[in-house]
């Protein structure tokens, strides 16, 4: 059986709190990803979980993300019974028009053979 949630905290290039809700097992990192005024794309690690997993993350990913600051706030939950998800990428727009963020979510390594 997968164990509870963690609640953590991380920040964004402009300095922006998020607070991440996430399965100690299964999340290996959250990345943030902004495109600049001049078009280029900005990407900064806003999490990452340092803890080993100690037992199987379970069939289901369960991941929230929210920052009051930029008023962005979504939860995910995917059924995944083989174990086979890595990465879950999110596109957002700031409520009221704002700039898009991307959240690209990593899961664990794959085994190495």
């Amino acid at each position: 059986m997968a164990r509870h949630n963690r609640v953590a905290k991380g920040s964004d290039q402009r300095g922006e709190t998020y607070e991440v809700s996430y399965q100690p097992d299964w999340l290996r990192l959250i990345k943030v990803t902004r495109t600049l005024e001049s078009g280029r794309q900005s990407t900064k690690t806003l999490f990452k979980n340092a803890a080993k997993a100690e037992q199987s993350p379970g069939h289901k990913i369960r991941t929230r993300v929210e920052s009051k600051e930029q008023r962005v706030e979504f939860e995910i939950e995917l059924d995944d019974p083989q174990g086979i998800v890595r990465r879950i990428i999110i596109e957002t727009v700031a409520t009221g028009g704002g700039e898009g963020l991307q959240f690209s979510i990593d899961g664990p390594q794959p085994k190495r053979r």
